[in-house]
């Protein structure tokens, strides 16, 4: 759930982030500071943190932090179908070792 969160709130900081292209810096700026996007993707972060936060109280880190990897997953395949972003044939070989990693730290956490 807090890499779907931290998936869905860079998703939102692409959004914003897209609006201010072409813009000077500081004009870019001023200009995101005005769009909601902005602060709910903050807002998705922090409840994010605070989930993780929750998370880490009740499972060991070895077992936890090998789950954030599917942000690494999700993030580039939302920017596909949202963004139409080109991923390379290659990458997909990428983000099924990145899966099979996972599975595989998750096997070794219940050995230990």
């Amino acid at each position: 759930m807090v890499a779907v969160a931290i998936a869905a709130g860079q998703a939102l900081f692409k959004r914003v982030g897209l609006s201010m292209r072409g813009q000077p810096l500081l004009d870019g700026f001023l200009m995101i500071a005005c769009q909601p996007a902005l602060y709910v993707a903050l807002g998705v972060y922090g409840v994010a943190t605070l989930m993780w936060i929750w998370i880490l109280s009740r499972v060991p880190l070895m077992v936890a932090y090998p789950w954030v990897a599917i942000s690494v997953v999700i993030v580039p395949v939302l920017g596909w179908l949202v963004f139409d972003e080109r991923i390379v044939p290659i990458f997909w070989l990428g983000i099924g070792l990145i899966l099979v990693g996972l599975f595989l730290t998750q096997v070794a956490a219940q050995i230990s």
